[in-house]
């Protein structure tokens, strides 16, 4: 038996046998030297809240995948933010495509600096797939909380709009990388941004948004 065979069975497998009802979130330690560990209270916030608000249970403490690990196939939906470089192996970059072609979705939120770094790296897991902004219709921004106008913007950096886009596979929203936004920060405990109440609130509310909407498609 081959490799690639032996690795698709087991996919299979996991996607079987895994609860897949099971509400888990993982944060992507990536390579590359960024920051994947920045904003260290934004999930355990957002977990609260999804929650208390629209009545998920997910684990309030949320667990640390790379992107080669196969426990990646055990979580509907992994985060990933930063500020600075990310780089993945062709190995990394492969088990990522498999993961989210197969129910997974990943949410990137630019904390400000990865961008130019990330690009690059989401072209090795999807070379013929382009990022594309997402209509202000689009599902995501009225799937509990209405967001009428597209992403909330919750810090300015350069002065630039919000911008929510993604890559669709077969019709599916797979991954969504949010920028110029950095919906993570409006996430973290009130005292480190001393952000208003309503801006957190509109980034909490999105946050749920997306999290029902990767637990559900």
């Amino acid at each position: 038996m081959n490799a690639m065979l032996k690795k698709t069975i087991l996919i299979l497998f996991i996607l079987v046998f895994t609860n897949l009802s099971a509400q888990e979130i993982a944060v992507l330690q990536y390579g590359g030297g960024g920051d994947w560990y920045s904003n260290p209270t934004s999930l355990p916030n957002l977990i609260k809240f999804c929650n208390d608000q629209i009545d998920t249970t997910i684990n309030s403490k949320p667990q640390i995948v790379k992107p080669n690990d196969v426990d990646l196939y055990d979580f509907p939906l992994v985060h990933m933010t930063g500020h600075g470089n990310v780089f993945f192996t062709q190995e990394e970059a492969k088990n990522l495509q498999d993961y989210l072609i197969s129910g997974g979705f990943l949410h990137i939120d630019d904390n400000y600096g990865m961008d130019q770094y990330l690009r690059k790296e989401l072209l090795k897991i999807f070379p013929n797939n382009e990022l594309i902004e997402l209509p202000k219709d689009h599902p995501i921004f009225n799937y509990h909380f209405n967001f009428s106008g597209g992403l909330p913007k919750i810090h300015e950096h350069d002065n630039t709009r919000p911008q929510a886009l993604g890559i669709i596979h077969e019709g599916r929203l797979i991954l969504l990388y949010t920028f110029e936004s950095d919906l993570g920060d409006g996430w973290e405990n009130p005292e480190i941004h001393n952000d208003p109440q309503e801006v957190r609130l509109k980034s909490l509310r999105m946050g749920a948004n997306i999290v029902k909407y990767a637990f559900e498609n």
